[in-house]
């Protein structure tokens, strides 16, 4: 294709198994940008895609840099067209610490959603992936979700509850962090408006990944099986499952639809808010 009409450019930060999924239903026709802290994980994922017959590039991307973020949101605009914008990237509270989940988790995404707002092009659309984590406390007291919201990103991990003697635990920062993440993209969307593009998060639950079953191995996983046992659903969900989602916010048929996080947790958030799952 020659440079005058280049291909519309899907950016796919995370390379794991649920940003593999999304760019495999996203991705054909279109130059898939994978962006992975890692080179050795960019580069697997990568090989996968093209002997499926997608065409990608890679860039290492530590999300929790503003600089390698900007630079990011540069290289995917000097392919072509930015059309969609899908961030994956995370760590889990088994996998991290307190600090580390909030630079990654939480402020990470907000300097995506702020780097991408200048670049995506007009009709294009992003979406977050947050999780049911952020739906399970009680809503947080007005100001903090306030704070949250619309605190400026170079500032967010100041604020006073944002502080690990605050927090008290892993669990409570990647809740705190993911309930952030769907208040960001609210506010975000008005940004992303202004360019003629919307946004969107989707807060999946227990999905069978590598990072899912590093959960499941560890100290929770009694009560990951009781959250198996009561969901509605009655199982784990699937990356092919949150792809089916994510490919209807991104698309034309949620044209009217920004600024939403939708929940697919296969009924874990119902059973808390009806007492028949407690918190671990």
């Amino acid at each position: 294709m020659s440079s005058e009409n280049p291909r519309e450019v899907v950016v796919v930060i995370g390379s794991g198994s649920i940003g593999l999924a999304i760019a495999r239903r996203i991705g054909p026709g279109r130059t898939v940008l994978l962006a992975d802290h890692s080179q050795e994980a960019a580069d697997a994922a990568a090989t996968t895609l093209r002997g499926q017959g997608h065409e990608v590039r890679t860039q290492v991307t530590d999300v929790s840099d503003r600089a390698a973020v900007e630079a990011l949101a540069d290289a995917a605009a000097a392919l072509g067209p930015v059309t969609q914008v899908v961030h994956t990237a995370g760590v889990s509270p088994t996998q991290a610490s307190i600090e580390r989940i909030l630079q990654v988790d939480l402020l990470g995404t907000a300097m995506v959603l702020d780097a991408f707002a200048r670049v995506v092009a007009p009709g294009g659309a992003g979406l977050v992936v947050a999780s049911m984590a952020g739906h399970r406390e009680s809503p947080y007291a007005p100001d903090v979700e306030h704070a949250l919201a619309t605190t400026a990103t170079a500032e967010l991990l100041a604020l006073p509850f944002l502080q690990s003697g605050e927090i008290g635990s892993t669990v409570h920062a990647y809740a705190l962090s993911k309930r952030a993440n769907s208040l960001r993209v609210q506010t975000a969307a008005a940004a992303w408006g202004k360019r003629g593009a919307r946004v969107n998060a989707v807060s999946p639950g227990v999905i069978i990944t590598p990072l899912a079953l590093d959960e499941l191995s560890g100290p929770r996983g009694e009560w990951f099986e009781r959250v198996r046992q009561v969901s509605a659903a009655g199982r784990f969900g699937t990356p092919d499952e949150v792809a089916d989602a994510a490919a209807f916010l991104l698309g034309p048929q949620a044209g009217f639809i920004t600024g939403a996080d939708l929940l697919m947790d296969g009924g874990v958030t119902a059973a808390l808010r009806t007492g028949e799952l407690t918190m671990p």
